[in-house]
């Protein structure tokens, strides 16, 4: 198998349509239109998987402004709200595997359609007032959640041509960036103001299946399923350990998505509120623009990446524009707002080692 660097470029090479191989010249638009439907399909299917990607990330970051709430809720101490909001990432972690490895074998239709019901099952029983169940709702959400970013780039590969892969998946990232945003800088006042935090749980759960019965209903069921027994699953699990490129990619993007994910998603409302004594709402404004950069960074260095056809001086330049903002926002004499915005703009080009 040929390794694929990081400023190669993928072809994707539709398969012959059986039955017309032996078609006559005049057939061809035809064979065109048969080719070019399914791609059609592939994208409207991606760009409702944005939505589901915006929706899980929405909840992701959702719980950072509304510690206060959670510490009184479940009489926890911070320590105890970092467990509790901590356990999402367990099973995201673990299966994001499983997700990679249903979408290789079943196609898209009906793995994403779990996830996007485990997100929301996650979230009505996290908005039902049970320690309990908050924290299996915690579970259910991170377990769910993993199918999205890998529903999204699974359909978007089938969706686009390599030549603007990238551009695609940087578009994947602005949906759940815009999320993340959201998450913070509209959830804050909703929860502070007309609705109780249990209600957007259980809104937010409501809306994840009417996203999931649509997806169920227009994601392309055409899939060529891999063949054997169940244990060929663990095929291309052998091709991608024995790569080196998979480990330093997964570092890379591992290392570019805590400080946004979990340092600024998870904390860093209340370290601006009692690490630099903000306000809370000013905190709530400021934690929200390392999100809203990443809105802006991730598809333009994604574009960017496709543009100079290279990936390495995109994602060194991002590393470069993190690491100046970031010191800038923990040490102020970065002005405030525009600090984070760099900050998440870098750290758009976590999506390049995808």
């Amino acid at each position: 198998m040929t390794s694929l660097r990081s400023d190669d470029h993928v072809a994707v090479v539709s398969p012959p349509v059986p039955g017309l191989t032996r078609a006559p010249a005049v057939t061809r638009t035809a064979m065109t239109v048969t080719r070019e439907e399914p791609k059609a399909a592939f994208i409207v299917a991606w760009v409702l998987c944005l939505l589901f990607y915006f929706l899980q990330y929405a909840l992701r970051s959702a719980p950072g402004v509304m510690i206060p709430e959670l510490t009184t809720k479940f009489a926890l101490t911070t320590l105890g709200v970092s467990s509790l909001l901590g356990v999402y990432y367990y099973t995201y972690a673990g299966f994001a595997i499983v997700a990679g490895a249903s979408l290789d074998r079943y196609g898209a239709r009906l793995p994403v359609f779990l996830g996007v019901m485990t997100v929301g099952a996650g979230s009505v029983l996290f908005g039902l007032g049970s320690f309990g169940l908050a924290e299996g709702g915690r579970l259910l959400q991170g377990a769910g959640s993993a199918f999205a970013f890998t529903g999204a780039v699974y359909l978007a590969v089938h969706g686009f041509s390599g030549r603007w892969l990238a551009t695609a998946i940087g578009f994947t990232q602005f949906a759940g960036m815009l999320g993340g945003f959201a998450g913070e800088f509209a959830v804050g006042p909703l929860v502070h103001g007309p609705i109780a935090w249990q209600s957007f749980w259980i809104y937010a759960g409501v809306a994840l299946a009417l996203v999931a019965l649509v997806l169920l209903f227009t994601t392309p069921a055409r899939h060529a399923a891999a063949g054997g027994s169940i244990w060929a699953i663990l095929t291309p699990f052998k091709v991608v350990l024995i790569n080196p490129q998979s480990y330093l990619c997964g570092v890379i993007g591992g290392l570019l998505f805590m400080p946004t994910t979990i340092g600024d998603m998870i904390w860093g409302v209340p370290f601006l509120t009692h690490g630099l004594g903000v306000a809370q709402a000013d905190a709530v404004a400021r934690s929200s623009m390392i999100p809203l950069g990443w809105v802006i960074g991730a598809p333009l260095l994604g574009y960017l990446a496709d543009w100079i056809g290279r990936r390495k001086p995109i994602l060194l330049g991002g590393i470069a524009l993190m690491l100046i903002s970031g010191v800038g926002v923990a040490y102020p004499f970065i002005p405030p707002y525009i600090g984070g915005l760099i900050f998440g703009i870098g750290s758009g080009a976590a999506m390049i080692p995808y």
